[in-house]
């Protein structure tokens, strides 16, 4: 694969090492990314529990007694899981061929007014209108670069710069679930009801984690997302339909 000799391997704990693509928010080290973590859950190495997507990586969770039992390779266990996955990366002749199996989903957005009440700041900061706000959110596809900070919270790249705005200065104790905000020329979607210093612009009605549900995640990593203007009327009526 030709990022192969890009990777760098760091230990974090006895349980996981991390393995590092780039040095920089890309849509193509992403597909990097996601290609890499597709090939090792269809080929997991003895002990495999989880890979982790970041911006520029992948976290490889493992069992250390298994891998220790069935990988006879000298060396600590980090190496051992090294070693393995960049042999995987050499032998797969045809995964360049293969593309990350990233869903698009469609994300309806209530902007502005109680359910945006930051969306008046950015329009200001960047001496624009609200609309213009909205327009520029709702323009083409963001990729979905992680999952983390809560379940189910996805870090969105590929927004336009004309809407990057900083963060509050003063976190919000509680912000509502479903909340889209902005943070910087990121944009995101907070699951949960939990202090946060994003720029909200809008929400959304749909429930973004469900624990209860065998994938509890509605994205995933790799996904493509379209955000789609909703009023409030059917903001409402699809809420009540998820209820």
């Amino acid at each position: 694969m030709g990022f192969q000799s890009a990777v760098t391997w760091r230990p974090l704990s006895e349980q996981a090492v991390m393995m590092t693509l780039g040095n920089r928010m890309d849509p193509s080290i992403q597909q990097h990314v996601q290609r890499v973590k597709q090939l090792v859950e269809r080929n997991p190495f003895p002990g495999f529990v989880e890979a982790v997507p970041s911006y520029t990586g992948l976290v490889l969770f493992y069992d250390p007694m298994n891998v220790r039992q069935q990988m006879d390779v000298e060396g600590s266990m980090q190496d051992q899981v090294r070693i393995w996955v960049d042999q995987l990366l050499t032998t797969v002749e045809d995964e360049d061929d293969q593309q990350p199996d990233g869903r698009i989903v469609e994300i309806p957005v209530c902007y502005g007014g109680e359910y945006g009440p930051d969306l008046s700041y950015v329009a200001n900061y960047h001496s624009c209108g609200e609309d213009q706000v909205i327009a520029h959110h709702q323009q083409g596809e963001y990729l979905i670069y992680m999952i983390g900070f809560a379940p189910g919270f996805p870090f969105v790249g590929g927004m336009s710069e004309e809407i990057a705005t900083p963060r509050r200065d003063t976190p919000r104790e509680r912000v509502p679930a479903g909340s889209v905000g902005i943070a910087g020329a990121q944009t995101g979607i907070y699951p949960f009801a939990t202090p946060g210093g994003w720029q909200l612009i809008g929400q959304t009605p749909l429930t973004l984690f469900d624990e209860t549900k065998t994938e509890p995640s509605l994205l995933r990593s790799g996904d493509r997302i379209q955000f789609v203007p909703i009023n409030e009327q059917q903001f409402q009526k699809l809420k009540e339909v998820r209820s």
